[in-house]
């Protein structure tokens, strides 16, 4: 490679480097999460439910999100399959409880994962059932909100808990 070109090629990646928006200097800054902040999300995903809406549930996701659910050997890596999954999960009117958990905190990232029960009814007599399962919830921060970007949940092998 001539000088010339091989100082050319560098001035041209400094000249990128510092070459940044004000917007794509904001993408860079990692948002401020907490302890507490992410357990909350899961009221959130709650709550969500409780609403018996699909579409308000699907809405906690984000673009690309995946979700590989207890009651479904589908996973699910678009909206309409994360929608289609709670239009008959919702009719067993789930209400979840966080068991055991452990948090991670990233740059945008977090995750919490651990273990849950979920109270079932039975869309035709109403009886009520426990479901206890492992979960992992990965939440992504872009758009100025924090969003499920994951969310794997598998019922617990039989004798275990």
């Amino acid at each position: 490679m001539n000088k010339k070109f091989a100082f050319a090629a560098s001035a041209a990646v400094a000249l990128a480097c510092v070459s940044v928006t004000p917007a794509q200097a904001r993408a860079e800054r990692c948002a401020v999460a907490t302890r507490p902040m992410v357990e909350a999300q899961f009221n959130r995903f709650n709550a969500a439910l409780a609403t018996g809406n699909p579409g308000t549930v699907t809405a906690l996701f984000g673009p690309g999100a995946a979700l590989l659910p207890t009651l479904s050997n589908v996973p699910r890596t678009d909206p309409a399959g994360i929608r289609d999954y709670f239009v008959e999960f919702l009719k067993k009117k789930p209400i979840g409880r966080v068991d055991s958990s452990t948090v991670r905190i990233g740059c945008n990232m977090a995750s919490r994962v651990g273990t849950w029960t979920v109270s079932l009814a039975d869309p035709n007599t109403g009886v009520r059932s426990d479901v206890k399962a492992r979960f992992s919830f990965v939440y992504r921060y872009a758009g100025g909100r924090w969003m499920i970007d994951h969310l794997h949940s598998s019922v617990m092998p039989e004798g275990q808990h």
